[in-house]
């Protein structure tokens, strides 16, 4: 498949005449929301200190955001396809922001746990619909150019989230603290409300477009499937791995198979699943959507393994960089993944396809570099950024061209699906990332063996298309 080669979807018509507003608003949108994922990381050791929050308490205040996100990303999705991505996605800014007002005024740990599980639901009712209003109000190379924009806005929100909280946490606005990274978000959220009704199609689907249901028992077990993941994803190392959390991944992988086999019988009845099953059969979608869990892995993995390296104690072997210096590490990876992302179609058309693969291949050679670099307490110089530089280029090869090509093979009738399908992947990447890197880093306070693990991902993730189907063009209904 020819990445730049307009997919064979029947065109869609321009929201409103202005396209070019619809999609300014639902990119920012989006990356204020994924700077949410990672902005609080930098703020941590402050938020703990005020609030006398313990490492559980810490961990939830954390990834209490991401968990919400994935759990609830698919039903999102779907309630989008059937009430209209417009509405669904002004209900849930308005949630979000809402919802960071409450996370920026939290007085206790026990309101700012649940104010970040408001900000995650809110979170999970308007991306999906960024991805669906993409697909359903551009056609051919202006798809492609619109969804390399969305893809460079999902690579450089995890490094910019670490660089916007050093600036916001270090500057200290207005006395604020650690509450800026949260108040930020409403000046934005606000203008977006205001601008939602002039750039987005507000109406409902027509009746024969809303017919699918919502599928209450795939819901629950999808929900309950991933909860059963992530949890023991986000609180299994701060506890040394207890056998309830793998008690929990073993449910959670039962559940997964229970819902493939409930849908695939669902579907052969005619009825409409959760998550169609032609959505993740369809050409490249396979191969796609396990490069982009393992590539948002190494990604998630990396950074988590920096900002905990670089802000750490020189004397428990870390570079004790403040927060703004902390945050400033991140500047090379995240220039460079977002200029590769939007630049990466001026390949030429023939070598596309390989893209994905000598990413990964480039990641692996330069995430080894850095472990090297960096063991023994070595302090981070010129040769070291460029070195992070260079990994931000090559997870951009990764990620933007593998995310695009499966989407934009994709029927306009099943973006609210493969928004869900592809967004939660990514999450539950990340997390995977996170817990399973940040684990061994935890384990042996050293970036090595943590760059080596991340590496070998990479090779693996590379060598996984080798043995895949190309992907062909969706046919003409």
């Amino acid at each position: 498949m020819t990445l730049s080669t307009a997919p064979a979807t029947p065109p869609a018509a321009p929201v409103r005449g202005r396209p070019a507003l619809l999609l300014t608003i639902v990119l920012l949108a989006q990356f204020m929301s994924l700077l949410d994922v990672f902005i609080v990381n930098v703020a941590g050791p402050t938020l703990q200190a005020e609030l006398n929050a313990s490492g559980s308490e810490l961990q939830l205040i954390i990834a209490g955001y991401t968990i919400a996100y994935a759990v609830l990303l698919v039903t999102g999705a779907r309630l989008g396809g059937r009430h209209g991505p417009g509405r669904l996605f002004l209900t849930g800014l308005a949630l979000f922001t809402a919802s960071s007002l409450a996370c920026g005024l939290a007085g206790s740990t026990a309101t700012l746990v649940a104010a970040r599980l408001a900000q995650g639901t809110g979170a999970a009712l308007m991306l999906p619909q960024v991805l669906s209003l993409i697909q359903l109000t551009f056609a051919g190379q202006a798809r492609i150019r619109a969804l390399t924009g969305y893809a460079a806005v999902v690579a450089t929100g995890a490094a910019a989230g670490q660089l916007a909280g050093g600036l916001l946490v270090s500057a200290d606005l207005f006395g604020w603290g650690w509450r800026a990274v949260f108040l930020v978000n409403v000046p934005i959220g606000v203008t977006l409300l205001f601008l939602v009704p002039r750039g987005l199609p507000l109406s409902r689907p027509a009746p024969t477009s809303r017919a699918r249901g919502l599928d209450p028992a795939g819901l629950l077990v999808l929900t309950t499937a991933v909860t059963l993941i992530t949890v023991p994803l986000v609180l299994g190392q701060e506890r040394d791995w207890p056998l309830w959390c793998w008690l929990s991944f073993a449910a959670g992988a039962a559940l997964a198979a229970l819902l493939a086999h409930h849908s695939t019988r669902l579907a052969a009845r005619g009825g409409e699943p959760l998550i169609a099953p032609r959505v993740l059969t369809s050409p490249g979608m396979p191969l796609a959507v396990l490069r982009i869990f393992l590539t948002m892995a190494i990604n998630g993995g990396n950074l988590f393994v920096l900002s905990l390296h670089v802000q750490a104690p020189e004397a428990a072997g870390g570079l004790g960089y403040g927060a703004l210096r902390a945050g400033l590490v991140f500047l090379p990876a995240s220039l460079a993944f977002g200029a590769v992302s939007l630049l990466w179609r001026r390949v030429p058309a023939h070598r596309q396809p390989a893209l994905p693969a000598t990413g990964l291949l480039l990641s692996a050679a330069s995430l080894l570099t850095c472990g090297l670099l960096l063991r023994d307490g070595a302090d981070i110089g010129v040769a070291t950024m460029a070195v992070f530089a260079l990994t931000g280029v090559a997870l951009a090869l990764a990620y933007g061209p593998t995310l695009t090509g499966a989407l934009a093979l994709v029927r306009p009738e099943d973006a609210a699906d493969a928004s869900g399908v592809t967004m939660m992947t990514t999450q539950l990447g990340m997390l995977t990332g996170i817990a399973a890197i940040g684990t061994l880093y935890l384990d042996r306070g050293d970036p090595w063996p943590a760059m080596l693990a991340l590496a070998l991902v990479a090779t693996a993730a590379a060598a996984a298309g080798a043995v895949a189907r190309p992907a062909t063009r969706v046919k003409r209904r």
